[in-house]
Order: C-alpha cells, then sequence, then structure tokens
C-alpha cells in the first residue's frame, strides 16, 4: 500500500515570498547607504527597518 503524498499548503505563497524578499532588501540598501552616508549604525539599523516596513505595502500592491 503507498501512502498519499502530503497536501498541505505552502508556508508562505510565492507572493508573500517576492513581496517580503523585496521589502528586505530595500531595507538593507536604505540602511547600508545611511551608514554610508555617516549616520551611526543604530540609526542606519532603524532607516533600513523603516524602509522595509514601508515598502511591504506598497511592493504588496505592486507586484500582482
Amino acid at each position: 500500500m503507498t501512502t498519499p503524498p502530503d497536501t498541505d499548503p505552502p508556508l508562505l505563497t510565492l507572493h508573500a515570498a517576492v513581496v517580503l524578499l523585496g521589502a528586505l532588501l530595500t531595507g538593507f540598501v536604505a540602511g547600508g547607504l545611511s551608514y554610508l552616508g555617516g549616520v551611526p549604525v543604530p540609526l542606519a539599523v532603524l532607516a533600513g527597518l523603516g524602509a522595509a516596513g514601508g515598502a511591504v505595502p506598497v511592493l504588496r500592491t505592486l507586484i500582482r
């Protein structure tokens, strides 16, 4: 007897994975450019987090 393959849904959809990856890339770029511009590291991290958070809704509507 063979058992049927698992049909569990994926943890993340392809759309969600692409949006989160784009937001992560946006956050890294914004934080890195802030750091290279002379901003202290904690503030550069906050700039990156803010950019990543702001990019999620924008990318969600753009990527359909």
